[in-house]
């Protein structure tokens, strides 16, 4: 098994017409920022184009994959295509756009038009976009694309299946398998077609790779949430991801039957309640919905407002109510709260907190659990994975879309189903698979990495997010001299710390830092004939940030500030 590199693999700008080149510029080792890159011969196609929520926000809001690959070769890119509509699969499209010529990107359904309202965002962006069905088939040069439905957390999600000389690949998208799903099902007769063919490679989905349990059906999760809203007699105030348009057509079959009228609060929930309703996954009787001004004349009992905010985002409606500050919702005693989701990992604290301050207000809380079934995840579990691998039959096997334990369970899954582990490669972002006639190897890499997007839809400098870092874990020191002409110093080394130490409780340590100051401005003067303002800040830079790394094991950022009077 071809687990990671042992030693750093050469990176390459530009590969020969030869062979199968298959690589990820995201989603590997993550989840999110999902591309997948197929260069067959001449040819070059892409499998998604998504963005990565930080973990930790340093004034960035998303982070999108490295790009120069792409913009290198874009004369031998076909197309791009989209296996569902969720933001890490089309966040990054409008970027990529900006950056490199795409002839066509294909999408289907929901993700269609998903696409569509986004790129109203990005005026002056141009895209040429082509709506697929299942049964839309591509023929190229080099090689033949078509598609296989799935089941996941959002409607119209795709497998895609790359028909090439060694066989097929195959990548998953995201899925999991759901034998009672609200529309569609599984296209199972597509993927032993495929099989019967033969399956050179299957790129599968690793998000849920180290739940055991078989994921259970969106159908049952509306049965649970219908038998809350039956108990409740107060408002509910439920709050779901805004793109999980199947919860949504459940909770809006619940408040009706449950004879509640439906508000909703949150601009992308409203977004993707006009766009599931333009493609009927949203049905309700005239008049469910209501407006702001309508719902304060109704009984509590009567009344659902479905919110976005189920993961602590700060401006989101929940949050807002939370905090007291939504212009038009206020907790009132009898209000119950439910969250329909999980929290996606690094989430926690704030909805936590959330919860806390609407407890605070007087709210009932229900979340997920397995006595409440508020949630389901989209994500195949171990079982389910199995069953792909043995559906599918891959000679080679490549676990995407997770983290490195994911992915490493996730191969262990498949050598149990019997592929063998010498033709398994968990890769990393950038790594690239070579197959030909005779060899699969991974011998070589492209250019990969995070380039950050802040609030204003503008790229941030990595070393811009390196400084606000540091600060936000060290802090700051300032080291304020000054000089006469000659650099001799006027007054006493003064410093100034802003998030490093309290000054009144560090005496001792700040006067150390200013003998080392003081020494180092002495060896300098003594040494060097002409006194170098540059060269002199980065030597008392260096020699101040080991020294307090020595005494303190932190790393504030050094600012010396040179006076002359």
């Amino acid at each position: 098994m071809f687990i990671k590199n042992k030693k750093q693999l050469p990176i390459v700008s530009h590969f020969d017409n030869n062979g199968i080149k298959v690589f990820a510029l995201g989603g590997l080792g993550e989840i999110g920022k999902n591309m997948y890159c197929f260069e067959i011969k001449d040819e070059l196609m892409i499998i998604d184009s998504g963005i990565l929520f930080p973990d930790d926000n340093y004034g960035i809001d998303y982070i999108i994959p490295d790009y120069t690959y792409l913009k290198e070769n874009e004369k031998k890119i076909v197309g791009l295509f989209i296996s569902h509509g969720h933001e890490d699969h089309i966040g990054g499209i409008p970027y990529l756009l900006r950056e490199v010529k795409i002839p066509k990107v294909y999408a289907s359904g929901l993700a269609y038009q998903l696409i569509v309202n986004k790129m109203k965002e990005f005026k002056g962006t141009a895209i040429n976009l082509v709506e697929y069905s299942n049964d839309s088939v591509y023929n190229f040069k080099n090689f033949q694309v078509s598609f296989f439905r799935t089941n996941h957390s959002i409607p119209d999600s795709f497998g895609t299946a790359i028909k090439t000389s060694l066989g097929y690949i195959l990548h998953t998208g995201d899925f999991k398998f759901d034998f009672s799903p609200l529309t569609y099902h599984t296209e199972y007769s597509k993927i032993t077609k495929f099989a019967d063919a033969g399956v050179k490679l299957l790129l599968s989905d690793s998000t849920n790779a180290t739940v055991n349990k078989f994921t259970t059906s969106e159908r049952k999760i509306g049965k649970s949430i219908r038998a809350i809203f039956e108990t409740i007699k107060g408002r509910v105030i439920i709050s779901t991801f805004a793109s999980n348009v199947h919860r949504i057509q459940q909770i809006v079959e619940a408040s009706v039957d449950a004879g509640r009228k439906v508000i909703v609060f949150g601009r992308s929930m409203e977004k993707n309640i006009n766009v599931g309703q333009q493609l009927e996954y949203i049905k309700a009787p005239e008049g469910t919905f209501i407006n702001a001004n309508e719902f304060p004349h109704l009984p509590p009992n009567k009344i659902t407002i479905l919110s976005t905010g189920s993961q602590g985002e700060p401006l989101a409606a929940l949050s807002r109510i939370a905090n007291g500050t939504h212009r038009t919702i206020k907790i009132i005693p009898g209000d119950t709260i439910v969250f329909s989701s999980n929290a996606i990992p690094g989430n926690q604290e704030s909805i936590n907190q959330n919860i806390n301050k609407l407890y605070r207000l007087g709210a009932e809380i229900i979340v997920n659990s397995p006595l409440t079934d508020t949630h389901t995840s989209g994500h195949a579990s171990q079982t389910e994975l199995q069953i792909m691998l043995s559906l599918v039959k891959p000679e080679y096997f490549v676990p995407i879309h997770g983290n490195y334990s994911m992915m490493k369970i996730h191969s262990k899954l498949a050598i149990d189903t019997g592929v063998d582990p010498e033709k398994i490669f968990i890769l990393n972002t950038g790594d690239v698979l070579s197959i030909d006639e005779k060899n699969v190897s991974v011998n070589c890499r492209v250019k990969s990495g995070n380039i950050y997007i802040d609030s204003k839809k503008n790229i941030v400098d990595k070393d811009i997010i390196d400084e606000r870092k540091a600060l936000s874990d060290d802090g700051m020191l300032s080291l304020i001299l000054s000089f006469d002409n000659n650099y001799n110093l006027n007054n006493e080394i003064a410093i100034v710390s802003r998030g490093f130490i309290y000054m009144k409780e560090a005496e001792k340590l700040l006067n150390s830092v200013k003998e080392k100051a003081m020494k180092t401005y002495s060896d300098y003067k003594e040494k060097n004939k002409v006194f170098n303002e540059a060269n002199f800040k980065n030597i008392l830079n260096n020699h101040i940030s080991n020294f307090i790394y020595d005494l303190t094991e932190r790393r504030p950022i050094i600012i010396p500030i040179i006076m002359k009077h």
